[in-house]
């Protein structure tokens, strides 16, 4: 029972499931549900989809999370992101608005879905550690400005297109004389009020003395409320008549049964974007989860999170959907508004399923100005340019990672920004461990202990070189060292043994193996002794393996004191 429970996490958290747990759950859900429903038809409309295709994306896959995840309060469902990637994506291979538009929308999901998964029974969850902090951070921000750029021409109420920002801003310069001002007036208004709410509301609430709880869920209603004041307004004097483009029907349904494609040509053109979106939408998720699970002592499992969230996109792809990730905004409130265990997700989706079967009609003169004006307020909170700020102050090198993602993703679009940013984070690994920092030490006065010379008044010797290698050794950065003592161990210098410091080197690969018998060469060839010290266990246990300690022209020391102390063969001198 306790195996399967690792792979079932519902029957772990559901043997102990309480009455407390089911009271906390349902008043999360409720909050939850309010919010989600203006939230799915938004991104719906951004992802280029039916409106209800957002709702039909927050059903099925919330309750296959609750059964996978192991995230007590992640909320799973459409986020503004994985929309933008999924529109993306799917105009290469579909115009918006016909079926095939629709299926291709449903096969990513599935394509996504089965990678996800594949991850997680492989348990190479800790791929996505190749995306660095601050490229997802430039990415997102990008992403950000893309998508509140991308809902201007439904503020605008103009016809405006394109995947990038060169692209949306000359799209949207050559229709300004377009412009519907009835709908301006909408979706300006829209967005006041919601930015309004989410900074002063909570606050007015409760110096009214309103409590907590009822403060919390009148702000969480916001976008509720803007959606209905517009609808009525829309309603009341016909302004659909006069220009302004609203939803329309919604079918009114539970979410149906639908195949995706198992066309190659359409798994060929969709396959990479899949990919991409799995990982951004992993990451993210992740993120969320241990953040939230933190502050509760809780654990996540990012192998299981892997499998619930592929089974999430599985369903979406099977009830009408397209791809799913964790969110950022609701699963925080989700979290604030008490909810205990992944049950509330259930919940949230029992009230998606009712106002999918009752409620759909009331949006049918909804104004998608309203919609574009939720997802502009989401959105924003997404872009920090801080993190350009931070990292020139920190770190350049992150810096240029920052910004090149930034900047790719702005001009190119966000497929090849997320591409770039993966290729970014590899290559800038790459490149730290290619020159890993090696110091030359020298003994502390007084002590055992040995510093960076440039960084310590330090004890050192002329005939005695040591470096302390701070970086594990493999192919990427073999040559470096190679080169590096042969440049210090050149004509001229009184140096007559060589010492290696290994007290931070974890592994040594193949080719770093066969660069220290070059070292050990070269070395004995200029009569110099090249020896080891502090080598952990597993690492001399590998080098045993081979001729190298055999044939070593030196000796391998216990400690570098060890090593100075049988080495030095004058009176030590005061280092700078």
């Amino acid at each position: 029972m306790r195996i399967l429970s690792q792979y079932l996490p519902i029957l772990d958290w559901g043997s102990r499931y309480g009455r407390t747990a089911l009271s906390n759950d349902m008043i999360a859900a409720m909050i939850v549900t309010i919010m989600l429903v203006p939230q799915s038809l938004a991104y719906a409309l951004l992802a280029g989809l039916p409106p209800e295709a957002g709702i039909y994306a927050s059903i099925a896959p919330i309750v296959l999370y609750a059964i996978f995840g192991t995230s007590r309060t992640l909320a799973v469902g459409p986020v503004a992101v994985v929309s933008l990637l999924t529109a993306s994506a799917i105009g290469q291979v579909a115009e918006t608005g016909n079926a095939g538009y629709a299926i291709a929308a449903l096969t990513l999901a599935f394509l996504s879905g089965g990678f996800l998964v594949l991850l997680g029974v492989f348990r190479l969850g800790f791929l996505a550690n190749f995306l660095s902090h601050p490229v997802i951070a430039g990415f997102i921000t990008a992403s950000g400005i893309l998508i509140a750029t991308s809902q201007l021409k439904h503020i605008l109420g103009v016809d405006a297109h394109g995947h990038t920002l060169p692209q949306m801003l000359g799209s949207i310069f050559e229709y300004l004389g377009q412009i519907n001002w009835i709908t301006v007036v909408i979706g300006v208004a829209a967005t006041g009020f919601l930015f309004w709410v989410r900074k002063n509301l909570k606050p007015l609430l409760n110096r009214l003395g309103l409590s907590p709880l009822m403060a919390d869920v009148l702000t969480k209603a916001g976008p509720v409320a803007a959606v209905v004041s517009t609808t009525l307004a829309v309603w009341a004097f016909d302004l659909g008549d006069r220009g302004v483009k609203i939803v329309g029907d919604v079918p009114q349904s539970l979410p149906p049964l639908t195949m995706p494609s198992l066309s190659p040509d359409f798994i060929g053109s969709l396959l990479v974007p899949a990919i991409l979106i799995s990982i951004i939408g992993f990451v993210e998720s992740i993120s969320v989860a241990q953040t939230l699970a933190a502050k509760k002592r809780q654990q996540i499992d990012p192998n299981q999170e892997l499998i619930g969230l592929g089974a999430a996109n599985l369903g979406a792809a099977f009830t009408g959907g397209f791809p799913v990730t964790g969110g950022f905004s609701r699963s925080v409130v989700n979290f604030d508004s008490g909810a205990e265990t992944p049950a509330a997700g259930i919940y949230t989706a029992i009230g998606l399923a009712i106002a999918a079967l009752f409620l759909t009609p009331l949006v049918y003169f909804l104004p998608k100005a309203t919609l574009a004006a939720t997802i502009i307020v989401a959105v924003l909170s997404l872009v920090d340019l801080s993190i350009l700020k931070k990292t020139w102050a920190y770190n350049r090198d992150d810096f240029v990672a920052v910004l090149a993602t930034i900047v790719l993703t702005l001009a190119l679009g966000v497929e090849v920004g997320v591409a770039s940013g993966v290729t970014i984070s590899i290559l800038l690994h790459l490149y730290k461990t290619s020159r890993p920092h090696v110091a030359e030490v020298g003994l502390v006065p007084g002590s055992e202990h040995f510093r960076n010379i440039h960084r310590h008044s330090v004890e050192t010797d002329p005939t005695l070189l040591s470096l302390r290698v701070d970086e594990s050794l493999y192919f990427i950065n073999a040559r470096f060292l190679l080169d590096l003592i042969q440049s210090r161990v050149s004509e001229g210098t009184e140096i007559r043994n060589v010492v290696l410091m290994f007290s931070a080197v974890n592994e040594v690969d193949y080719s770093a193996l066969e660069s220290l018998e070059a070292i050990n060469l070269r070395l004995k060839d200029m009569d110099v002794g090249f020896h080891l010290s502090e080598v952990k266990g597993p690492v001399m246990d590998r080098l045993r393996t081979s001729h190298f300690v055999s044939n070593l022209n030196g000796r391998v020391f216990l400690s570098q004191y060890d090593a100075a102390k049988a080495l030095t063969t004058k009176s030590t001198e005061s280092g700078s």
